[in-house]
């Protein structure tokens, strides 16, 4: 009955909203097929709901732009709050719009708004079945039945980090998995980029605590207790990118920071207006590209169909 009502609310709203597909004139390619090792996009934040129907559009937008890619995609990266509330009606929605791009593997990342207002096992099971029916339908063997995990693509890893359990903004990490991130990074890194995925940011990181608009509290919009933790292990190792979201800033001068010995990339909201940035319209992530020397972060306008070079980042690696 519910799944029935959320289709004709969405009918309706496409009725009164006709949905503009995204240009095809300049579809997702690579600077150097030749020499690329990994291809991934970078997501975050699409906060798909079941009544605020434009996030749903914004997703079917950037759903098209993937599957109208000239190329095949190593892997897509949503790095958390897929779902506004953590309904499986909102996950669902995601997933229709995701699952027939040319991904080879989906790595997905829970949010705040993933997780926080149900039962920690209900919503961690909820999240895993949507996370493992995408890799399954792409023919992918990531399975996972935790919030946290790591996974090797092309030879690169990506490894996932979880709140360990409910909280409303921001998440709790556990000292084993603050254990587990330490031995996981020490066995990949080296002369390839770790890519560690975590949705909340570090403290005094990207402008906080001002971009989150709070100025007395320094840990405000970010990580949490744990910040300092996480940030002294990243610290331990080289070439390692922190992808994070939760923020919801534009490209501009908050996305990347120089973090003592590591790099962090906070991305925009894939589906909501963004601020404090200079391109802070919807629709917005990176298409990134490994080489054998760098990382090249592609700022892209999915639902526009379009690259947008001026916010474009490389990020070169240390030998």
């Amino acid at each position: 009955m519910f799944a029935k009502l959320f289709s004709l609310c969405l009918a309706i709203m496409y009725a009164i909203t006709p949905y503009a597909a995204p240009s095809t004139e300049t579809p997702i390619d690579v600077l150097d097929e030749s020499s690329v090792k990994l291809t991934f996009a970078a997501l975050a934040d699409p906060q798909v709901s079941n009544y605020m129907f434009e996030r749903e559009r914004v997703m079917h937008g950037a759903g098209d732009d993937l599957a109208n890619s000239s190329v095949d995609i190593d892997a897509l990266l949503i790095a958390g709050d897929i779902a506004e509330n953590g309904l499986q009606c909102e996950f669902d929605t995601v997933a229709s719009h995701i699952s027939d791009a040319p991904v080879s593997h989906y790595i997905m990342a829970t949010g705040n708004h993933d997780m926080r207002l149900r039962a920690y096992k209900q919503s961690t099971k909820r999240f895993c079945n949507f996370t493992n029916g995408l890799n399954e339908t792409a023919g992918s063997d990531l399975t996972i039945d935790k919030v946290r995990y790591s996974y090797e693509v092309n030879g690169y890893t990506f490894i996932v980090m979880g709140t360990d359990k409910t909280e409303m903004e921001e998440a709790y990490i556990s000292p084993e998995q603050l254990e587990w991130l330490d031995e996981t990074l020490d066995k990949a890194s080296g002369k390839k980029p770790v890519f560690v995925v975590l949705h909340q940011i570090l403290k005094d990181t990207h402008g906080l605590p001002l971009t989150w608009g709070s100025g007395k509290n320094e840990k405000a919009g970010s990580v949490g207790e744990q910040s300092d933790d996480i940030k002294a292990i990243l610290n331990k190792y080289k070439n390692v990118i922190l992808i994070t979201g939760h923020m919801h800033t534009g490209f501009g001068q908050y996305t990347y920071q120089k973090v003592d010995n590591f790099h962090s990339i906070n991305l925009p909201s894939l589906c909501i207006d963004n601020k404090d940035g200079d391109y802070n319209g919807p629709g917005i992530g990176y298409m990134v590209e490994v080489y054998s020397d760098k990382v090249v972060f592609r700022a892209r306008d999915f639902d526009d169909g379009c690259y947008v070079p001026d916010y474009d980042l490389t990020i070169e690696l240390t030998k």
